[in-house]
């Protein structure tokens, strides 16, 4: 989603495009050797999408600035780590923007994590690398934009509520008023459907990231 709330298509997403991925690959090399205008770079690719992320997320500009800067300095510094055999540098970064952001929310909020936090992030279902962000090609984020448009309501606001909000199931559960059960089975139907559309075309798409 954007900071206005339309989906990311393929163009803005950046992980389809064969020559910007080899452009992404070539200022992670660049950066690995200290070579700052790779990070420049990258930024300019990148920090868009990034920060809408950061944005939909926190919903405050100030705090997906902060992300934002935070996610291209963390790819400074492990940019050696990444490994283009998991995954394309978009995800990479959106991963860590999702993660940076959910950080900004705990902190912003203490008081809504009544479980540790390694128990909580446990328990946030994770649709982002294996589904609508590692995607690779135009063909695998098309199909899988339509297979979100068609998700039924309730499940596309459990995912959202999930992966935006950074909310646990039980969290998803008390803001919609509805049964932990249900919420549980909207959210594992919803991603059992993301990922068949992707796996549809290429096979399952997921990985790790350093």
């Amino acid at each position: 989603m954007s900071s206005d709330g339309l989906p990311l298509t393929a163009s803005r997403l950046r992980t389809d495009d064969a020559e910007g991925i080899a452009a992404d690959l070539d200022a992670l090399a660049r950066m690995t050797r200290g070579d700052e205008s790779g990070l420049a770079d990258l930024y300019d690719r990148h920090a868009t999408p990034v920060y809408s992320l950061a944005l939909r997320i926190v919903r405050r500009p100030e705090d997906a600035e902060d992300v934002t800067q935070q996610v291209f300095t963390q790819a400074w510094r492990t940019s050696v780590r990444f490994d283009a055999s998991r995954g394309v540098v978009a995800a990479w970064l959106l991963m860590m923007a999702r993660s940076r952001a959910i950080d900004c929310l705990r902190r912003r909020n203490p008081a809504r994590d009544g479980i540790s936090d390694d128990a909580r992030l446990a328990a946030i279902p994770d649709p982002g690398p294996s589904v609508e962000y590692a995607v690779a090609t135009r063909e695998q984020v098309e199909r899988v934009q339509v297979a979100i448009d068609a998700l039924p309501a309730e499940q596309r606001l459990a995912v959202e509520l999930a992966y935006y909000d950074g909310l646990t199931q039980s969290e998803i559960a008390e803001r919609t008023s509805t049964p932990l059960g249900t919420v549980k089975t909207r959210v594992r139907s919803a991603l059992q459907t993301l990922r068949a559309a992707v796996a549809a075309v290429s096979g399952p798409v997921g990985g790790h990231y350093s």
